[in-house]
């Protein structure tokens, strides 16, 4: 099995509110089969660019999730703070390597 990782990149016009809607949707998300952890990260060049990135198990549990009933409804309340500046405000990457 290989750990998946996904980075979300969003855009903190709002930070508090950004926050806020970050620790909702952990709420929703705290025992999901397959996610290990999520994390928020703000840029320490440009605050306004934050990243949320989870870890997840395997691409099989995330994709679980991802193509589940529930995906939409959880994460609605990030989804105003994506970054709109970016072609894909998402990556999906799997960990080929770790030290």
């Amino acid at each position: 099995m290989t750990r998946v990782r996904v980075l979300l990149f969003h855009e903190a016009s709002d930070p508090a509110a950004l926050t806020a809607a970050y620790h909702a949707v952990s709420a929703e998300l705290a025992g999901t089969p397959g996610l290990l952890s999520n994390e928020l990260l703000t840029s320490v060049h440009d605050p306004t660019w934050v990243l949320v990135m989870s870890e997840w198990t395997d691409r099989a549990s995330f994709d679980a999730w991802e193509q589940g009933t529930t995906h939409k409804g959880q994460t609605a309340a990030l989804r105003p703070f994506r970054d709109t500046r970016m072609p894909r405000p998402f990556g999906v990457f799997e960990v080929d390597a770790t030290y």
